[in-house]
């Protein structure tokens, strides 16, 4: 959501940070419908005067027996009443375009975000480690002989068809053991708050951090009208949704492990062998509530806290800042994490971290109350912490050994009861 009177002030600026998204000019139909608006609003305030002033003559009017002039008061009473309904009527459609208008243009870059079209235009920050070299050409995860027999694609299309896993044995705890692991480091040592949420949520839920209303077609929606969400980013940034709160309050740092659950619609046949991309998944996600003048680094915080997972667990991988073109919506600067994955001799996405701005809590009215002053909009921070099926792949797939088994990261190793090994035969050993 966009400040109305940012846009009035400057319009070019406005069209200016969208274009540099891609985005056409905009400013002219948004102050076209905003005039509209308001001069409905006062017509219907003028109306109102007028009735006011008519209603206090009524009565000296009959109190003097001049029926004339009582008979022509009421008239035009009647009349600015329908004149104000008409009015109220009718801004209170225009305010519905306005609003509806401005709630699908995406967020305004950063200055410092990269200009571009598509992912071959982000910049690289930083890499970290170095990729496992094989003597061997290295295998994805899902062909990997000690993940075949807990790994189970068959089964899940029978139950629910293409783009779902049933997971088992060994793999199902390994899967397991990283959630808990990221979990128990983001509370001990990134002084996050650990949050168990609701996987369905209200509609307004959704329209406050941006799935809606241009996004719906990649999620779920339930008959009672509840939403499935893709990501506890949802529930983690509307917490204050509506709420008015201290800044000594801030900053507030929230992690939660739920699922997750997407269509995916429109990414036929992008990455979808084996659990790269599902239809429901498990993530371990971060949020920050924090005071305007300390998101930009919130954001960086936050890059770390997700870059220290991967290296902890010894893994290989790549920061970049996505470029205008290829970042989300509702996102000021985006920082992406990529992994190493040998089979795919390619680094993949494993964490996406962006800072908002007050983009949506503006949406969903979320303010805090300075020592000294009116309320003003918090600014709120969402990223992975990781993706859990994907680290998953990642630590299999770099782990692989020629035998077919696979070697399992130490870090790991007490959240697996001492298990240091995936065996061929899909034992945890």
């Amino acid at each position: 959501m966009h400040d109305i009177r940012a846009i009035r002030e400057n319009p070019a600026a406005f069209d200016a940070a969208l274009a540099r998204r891609g985005v056409s000019p905009v400013s002219a139909e948004i102050l076209a419908l905003d005039e509209k608006r308001r001069a409905c609003i006062h017509a219907a305030e003028t109306a109102q005067a007028e009735q006011n002033a008519s209603s206090k003559l009524i009565g000296r009017a009959k109190a003097s027996g001049d029926e004339a002039e009582f008979e022509r008061l009421r008239a035009l009473v009647a009349a600015k009443k329908d004149e104000i309904a008409r009015m109220q009527t009718e801004a209170k459609a225009l305010d519905a375009q306005l609003t509806d208008l401005l709630l699908r243009i995406p967020n305004l870059p950063y200055e410092d975000t990269p200009e571009g079209t598509d992912e071959s235009d982000n910049v690289e920050l930083r890499t970290h480690g170095t990729p496992p070299e094989f003597d061997y050409t290295p295998l994805e995860h899902y062909d990997l002989p000690s993940v075949k027999p807990g790994m189970d694609f068959e089964t899940a299309a029978k139950l629910s068809g293409a783009r779902f896993v049933v997971l088992s044995s060994g793999v199902a705890r390994i899967h397991r053991a990283l959630a808990q692991f990221m979990l128990d480091t983001h509370i001990s040592e990134n002084g996050l708050t650990e949050t168990w949420t609701p996987v369905l949520v209200r509609e307004e839920m959704m329209l406050g951090t941006g799935q809606l209303p241009k996004f719906g077609e990649d999620s779920y929606k339930t008959r009672e009208g509840w939403w499935l969400i893709p990501t506890a980013e949802v529930t983690l940034t509307n917490i204050v949704n509506d709420t008015t709160i201290e800044e000594s309050y801030l900053p507030r740092r929230y992690v939660a492990h739920t699922q997750c659950f997407r269509s995916e619609a429109g990414s036929a046949g992008r990455d979808t062998a084996g659990m790269l991309r599902q239809h429901q998944f498990e993530k371990v996600e971060m949020v920050s509530i924090t005071h305007p003048d300390h998101s930009r680094a919130e954001l960086d915080r936050m890059t770390d806290c997700a870059e220290g997972i991967l290296r902890k667990l010894g893994l290989a991988f790549r920061t970049v800042v996505l470029c205008t073109g290829d970042m989300g919506a509702g996102a000021r600067r985006t920082h992406d994490i990529e992994v190493w994955l040998p089979g795919q001799n390619a680094y993949r996405e494993i964490s996406s971290i962006s800072v908002c701005g007050d983009y949506q809590a503006r949406r969903m009215n979320a303010r805090y109350r300075p020592k000294d002053g009116k309320p003003e909009f918090v600014h709120t921070l969402n990223g992975s912490g990781l993706a859990v099926g994907r680290c998953l792949i990642a630590v299999l797939e770099n782990g692989q050994q020629a035998d077919g088994s696979v070697t399992l990261p130490e870090a790991l190793h007490p959240w697996l009861g001492g298990k240091t090994t995936l065996a061929a035969d899909g034992t945890l050993v």
